[in-house]
Protein backbone atom coordinates (compact mmCIF):
# COMPACT_ATOMS: atom_id res chain seq x y z
CA UNK A 1 0.00 0.00 0.00
CA UNK A 2 1.26 3.58 -0.98
CA UNK A 3 -0.55 4.91 2.34
CA UNK A 4 -0.47 3.33 5.70
CA UNK A 5 -2.17 3.66 8.80
CA UNK A 6 -0.63 3.89 12.32
CA UNK A 7 -2.76 4.20 15.24
CA UNK A 8 -1.98 4.22 19.28
CA UNK A 9 -3.25 1.48 21.58
CA UNK A 10 -6.42 2.43 23.06
CA UNK A 11 -7.99 1.49 19.56
CA UNK A 12 -8.50 -1.78 21.07
CA UNK A 13 -7.69 -4.17 18.12
CA UNK A 14 -6.34 -7.68 17.90
CA UNK A 15 -3.25 -8.58 16.81
CA UNK A 16 -4.95 -10.44 13.66
CA UNK A 17 -7.12 -7.33 12.58
CA UNK A 18 -3.63 -4.79 12.91
CA UNK A 19 -1.78 -7.77 11.32
CA UNK A 20 -4.36 -8.50 8.33
CA UNK A 21 -4.54 -4.74 7.76
CA UNK A 22 -1.23 -4.24 7.97
CA UNK A 23 -1.61 -1.31 10.71
CA UNK A 24 1.18 -0.52 13.21
CA UNK A 25 0.06 0.39 16.95
CA UNK A 26 2.39 2.86 18.79
CA UNK A 27 1.85 1.76 22.68
CA UNK A 28 0.96 3.82 25.55
CA UNK A 29 2.26 3.28 29.00
CA UNK A 30 0.43 2.09 31.80
CA UNK A 31 1.60 2.97 35.19
CA UNK A 32 0.52 0.98 38.76
CA UNK A 33 2.25 3.18 41.35
CA UNK A 34 5.85 2.55 40.62
CA UNK A 35 5.79 -0.03 37.85
CA UNK A 36 5.36 1.05 34.54
CA UNK A 37 4.21 -1.27 31.39
CA UNK A 38 4.62 -0.85 27.87
CA UNK A 39 1.25 -1.31 26.67
CA UNK A 40 0.40 -4.70 24.15
CA UNK A 41 3.73 -5.72 24.45
CA UNK A 42 4.68 -5.92 28.31
CA UNK A 43 0.93 -5.98 29.69
CA UNK A 44 -2.03 -7.85 27.99
CA UNK A 45 -5.26 -7.10 28.49
CA UNK A 46 -5.98 -10.42 30.74
CA UNK A 47 -2.81 -9.33 32.87
CA UNK A 48 -4.12 -5.96 33.36
CA UNK A 49 -7.27 -6.08 34.37
CA UNK A 50 -6.18 -9.29 37.15
CA UNK A 51 -3.59 -6.67 38.40
CA UNK A 52 -6.07 -4.09 38.34
CA UNK A 53 -8.51 -6.57 40.63
CA UNK A 54 -5.35 -7.04 43.01
CA UNK A 55 -3.34 -3.62 43.27
CA UNK A 56 -3.82 -1.38 46.02
CA UNK A 57 -3.28 1.50 43.65
CA UNK A 58 -5.51 2.95 40.98
CA UNK A 59 -3.51 2.87 37.43
CA UNK A 60 -2.12 5.65 35.34
CA UNK A 61 -1.53 5.85 32.04
CA UNK A 62 1.13 8.15 29.77
CA UNK A 63 0.76 8.73 25.96
CA UNK A 64 3.92 7.69 23.94
CA UNK A 65 7.01 10.07 23.44
CA UNK A 66 7.45 11.47 19.98
CA UNK A 67 9.69 9.34 18.94
CA UNK A 68 8.12 6.12 19.67
CA UNK A 69 5.85 7.76 16.61
CA UNK A 70 8.62 9.16 14.63
CA UNK A 71 10.11 5.02 14.71
CA UNK A 72 6.55 4.08 13.74
CA UNK A 73 6.66 6.73 10.49
CA UNK A 74 10.30 5.25 9.77
CA UNK A 75 9.44 1.86 9.87
CA UNK A 76 6.63 2.47 7.22
CA UNK A 77 8.58 4.47 5.36
CA UNK A 78 11.14 2.10 4.80
CA UNK A 79 8.31 -0.89 4.11
CA UNK A 80 7.54 1.49 1.17
CA UNK A 81 5.00 3.93 2.32
CA UNK A 82 4.72 6.97 0.25
CA UNK A 83 2.49 8.56 3.26
CA UNK A 84 1.06 7.81 6.43
CA UNK A 85 -1.82 8.29 8.15
CA UNK A 86 -1.82 8.52 11.89
CA UNK A 87 -5.22 8.29 13.57
CA UNK A 88 -5.23 8.96 17.66
CA UNK A 89 -7.12 8.85 20.82
CA UNK A 90 -9.52 11.91 21.08
CA UNK A 91 -7.06 15.06 22.05
CA UNK A 92 -9.43 16.09 24.17
CA UNK A 93 -8.45 13.33 26.54
CA UNK A 94 -4.51 12.56 26.11
CA UNK A 95 -1.76 14.37 24.34
CA UNK A 96 -1.01 11.30 22.19
CA UNK A 97 -2.30 13.28 19.71
CA UNK A 98 0.16 16.11 20.62
CA UNK A 99 3.18 13.66 20.73
CA UNK A 100 2.02 12.27 16.96
CA UNK A 101 2.03 15.78 15.48
CA UNK A 102 5.59 16.38 17.10
CA UNK A 103 6.53 13.36 15.38
CA UNK A 104 5.64 14.32 12.21
CA UNK A 105 6.84 17.48 12.33
CA UNK A 106 10.39 15.54 13.07
CA UNK A 107 10.19 13.45 9.75
CA UNK A 108 8.17 15.71 7.39
CA UNK A 109 10.86 16.62 5.23
CA UNK A 110 11.32 12.67 4.11
CA UNK A 111 7.71 11.36 4.93
CA UNK A 112 4.23 13.00 3.98
CA UNK A 113 2.43 12.06 7.53
CA UNK A 114 -0.99 12.96 8.74
CA UNK A 115 -2.36 13.14 12.01
CA UNK A 116 -6.17 13.06 12.45
CA UNK A 117 -7.88 13.35 15.90
CA UNK A 118 -10.50 11.01 16.10
CA UNK A 119 -12.24 12.09 19.01
CA UNK A 120 -12.95 8.46 20.10
CA UNK A 121 -11.89 5.90 22.00
CA UNK A 122 -11.76 2.27 21.91
CA UNK A 123 -13.44 0.10 19.48
CA UNK A 124 -14.94 3.95 18.28
CA UNK A 125 -11.36 4.55 17.19
CA UNK A 126 -10.57 1.02 16.53
CA UNK A 127 -13.81 1.45 13.58
CA UNK A 128 -12.58 4.69 12.46
CA UNK A 129 -8.82 2.41 11.87
CA UNK A 130 -9.82 -0.55 10.77
CA UNK A 131 -12.09 1.56 7.58
CA UNK A 132 -9.31 3.71 6.97
CA UNK A 133 -6.64 0.84 6.46
CA UNK A 134 -9.76 -1.20 4.01
CA UNK A 135 -9.19 2.74 2.02
CA UNK A 136 -5.96 2.36 1.98
CA UNK A 137 -5.83 -1.06 0.57
CA UNK A 138 -7.92 0.23 -1.79
CA UNK A 139 -5.49 2.21 -3.28
CA UNK A 140 -7.25 5.83 -1.57
CA UNK A 141 -4.90 8.89 -1.12
CA UNK A 142 -3.55 9.90 1.85
CA UNK A 143 -5.71 12.95 1.01
CA UNK A 144 -8.91 10.57 0.58
CA UNK A 145 -8.13 8.80 3.47
CA UNK A 146 -7.85 11.85 5.99
CA UNK A 147 -11.49 12.55 4.19
CA UNK A 148 -13.25 9.87 5.51
CA UNK A 149 -11.92 9.48 8.98
CA UNK A 150 -13.18 13.23 9.31
CA UNK A 151 -16.72 11.96 8.50
CA UNK A 152 -16.39 9.09 10.23
CA UNK A 153 -14.88 11.19 13.21
CA UNK A 154 -18.88 13.36 13.50
CA UNK A 155 -20.78 9.62 12.81
CA UNK A 156 -18.77 8.29 15.47
CA UNK A 157 -20.73 7.61 18.82
CA UNK A 158 -19.34 6.03 22.14
CA UNK A 159 -21.33 5.56 25.49
CA UNK A 160 -20.07 3.85 28.73
CA UNK A 161 -21.58 2.50 31.99
CA UNK A 162 -18.83 2.01 34.50
CA UNK A 163 -19.02 0.86 37.87
CA UNK A 164 -16.96 3.46 39.71
CA UNK A 165 -15.47 6.87 38.84
CA UNK A 166 -12.75 6.60 40.96
CA UNK A 167 -10.43 5.59 38.32
CA UNK A 168 -11.81 8.28 36.08
CA UNK A 169 -11.11 10.82 38.52
CA UNK A 170 -7.94 9.24 40.13
CA UNK A 171 -6.56 9.75 35.95
CA UNK A 172 -7.73 13.26 36.16
CA UNK A 173 -10.52 12.92 32.63
CA UNK A 174 -13.73 12.81 34.77
CA UNK A 175 -14.77 16.35 32.71
CA UNK A 176 -18.74 16.71 32.38
CA UNK A 177 -18.67 13.48 35.14
CA UNK A 178 -17.65 16.11 38.10
CA UNK A 179 -21.23 16.71 38.58
CA UNK A 180 -21.41 12.88 39.76
CA UNK A 181 -18.92 13.03 42.58
CA UNK A 182 -21.02 14.33 45.33
CA UNK A 183 -24.02 11.79 44.32
CA UNK A 184 -24.47 8.21 46.70
CA UNK A 185 -21.43 6.10 46.81
CA UNK A 186 -24.32 3.20 45.05
CA UNK A 187 -25.00 4.90 41.63
CA UNK A 188 -23.58 3.78 38.17
CA UNK A 189 -22.15 6.04 36.13
CA UNK A 190 -23.29 6.51 32.06
CA UNK A 191 -21.19 8.21 30.04
CA UNK A 192 -21.17 9.95 26.45
CA UNK A 193 -17.84 10.27 25.01
CA UNK A 194 -18.65 10.97 21.54
CA UNK A 195 -17.11 14.28 21.39
CA UNK A 196 -14.11 13.47 22.24
CA UNK A 197 -14.46 14.61 26.08
CA UNK A 198 -16.84 13.14 29.09
CA UNK A 199 -20.13 14.43 28.98
CA UNK A 200 -23.99 14.44 29.72
CA UNK A 201 -22.96 12.10 32.70
CA UNK A 202 -26.23 9.92 33.97
CA UNK A 203 -26.75 7.86 36.67
CA UNK A 204 -28.85 4.97 37.70
CA UNK A 205 -29.41 2.78 40.95
CA UNK A 206 -28.18 -0.71 39.72
CA UNK A 207 -25.70 -2.12 37.30
CA UNK A 208 -28.76 -3.70 35.39
CA UNK A 209 -30.70 -0.16 35.38
CA UNK A 210 -27.24 0.76 33.92
CA UNK A 211 -27.09 -1.34 31.08
CA UNK A 212 -30.73 -1.07 29.97
CA UNK A 213 -30.14 2.76 29.95
CA UNK A 214 -26.97 1.44 27.27
CA UNK A 215 -29.70 -0.61 25.28
CA UNK A 216 -32.12 2.33 25.26
CA UNK A 217 -29.64 4.84 23.77
CA UNK A 218 -28.82 2.50 21.03
CA UNK A 219 -32.22 1.95 20.46
CA UNK A 220 -32.99 5.87 20.22
CA UNK A 221 -30.64 6.31 17.87
CA UNK A 222 -32.46 4.21 15.13
CA UNK A 223 -30.40 2.62 12.53
CA UNK A 224 -26.80 2.29 13.36
CA UNK A 225 -23.94 0.51 11.59
CA UNK A 226 -20.42 -0.69 12.72
CA UNK A 227 -22.39 -1.76 16.69
CA UNK A 228 -19.75 -2.94 19.17
CA UNK A 229 -20.23 -4.20 22.89
CA UNK A 230 -16.96 -3.28 24.45
CA UNK A 231 -15.97 -4.27 27.77
CA UNK A 232 -13.87 -5.06 30.85
CA UNK A 233 -14.37 -8.31 31.35
CA UNK A 234 -17.61 -8.01 32.52
CA UNK A 235 -19.20 -10.66 34.09
CA UNK A 236 -22.46 -9.57 33.05
CA UNK A 237 -21.62 -9.49 29.15
CA UNK A 238 -24.34 -11.80 27.97
CA UNK A 239 -26.73 -9.72 29.69
CA UNK A 240 -26.00 -6.95 27.98
CA UNK A 241 -25.79 -8.78 24.47
CA UNK A 242 -28.72 -10.13 25.04
CA UNK A 243 -30.48 -6.94 25.32
CA UNK A 244 -29.18 -5.42 22.03
CA UNK A 245 -29.57 -8.33 20.65
CA UNK A 246 -33.72 -7.97 21.30
CA UNK A 247 -33.06 -4.90 18.17
CA UNK A 248 -29.94 -5.72 16.33
CA UNK A 249 -29.20 -8.95 14.69
CA UNK A 250 -26.82 -10.94 17.16
CA UNK A 251 -24.07 -11.30 14.17
CA UNK A 252 -24.14 -7.96 13.35
CA UNK A 253 -22.58 -7.15 16.79
CA UNK A 254 -19.31 -6.69 17.46
CA UNK A 255 -17.60 -7.90 20.98
CA UNK A 256 -14.36 -6.32 22.15
CA UNK A 257 -12.45 -6.32 25.19
CA UNK A 258 -11.72 -2.90 26.48
CA UNK A 259 -7.68 -2.52 26.51
CA UNK A 260 -5.63 -1.17 29.40
CA UNK A 261 -5.82 2.06 28.13
CA UNK A 262 -9.42 3.21 28.62
CA UNK A 263 -9.84 0.42 31.16
CA UNK A 264 -7.39 2.08 33.38
CA UNK A 265 -9.96 5.19 33.17
CA UNK A 266 -13.19 3.02 33.21
CA UNK A 267 -12.23 0.87 35.95
CA UNK A 268 -13.54 -2.79 36.64
CA UNK A 269 -16.28 -4.10 34.78
CA UNK A 270 -16.41 -1.07 32.63
CA UNK A 271 -19.20 -1.87 29.36
CA UNK A 272 -19.42 0.49 26.28
CA UNK A 273 -21.36 0.58 23.53
CA UNK A 274 -19.94 1.88 19.95
CA UNK A 275 -21.54 2.80 16.60
CA UNK A 276 -21.70 4.93 13.11
CA UNK A 277 -24.77 6.78 12.36
CA UNK A 278 -25.26 5.73 8.92
CA UNK A 279 -23.64 7.15 5.73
Amino acid sequence: MAVRIVTDSSCDLTDDEVASHGIEVVPLSIRFGDEEFEDRTELTVEAFYDKLASSSVLPETAAPAPGKFEAAFRRQQAAGADAVVCINLSSGLSATMQSARNAATGVAADLDVHVVDSRSITSGLGTQVLLAAEAAAGGASAAEVVALVERLVKRTHVFGALDTLDNLKKGGRIGGAQALLGSMLSIKPILDISSGEVENPAKARTRRKALDVLRDTVVEHGAVEHLCLAHGFAPDLDDMLALLAEHHPRDAISVRHIGPVIGAHGGPRVMGVTWLDPA
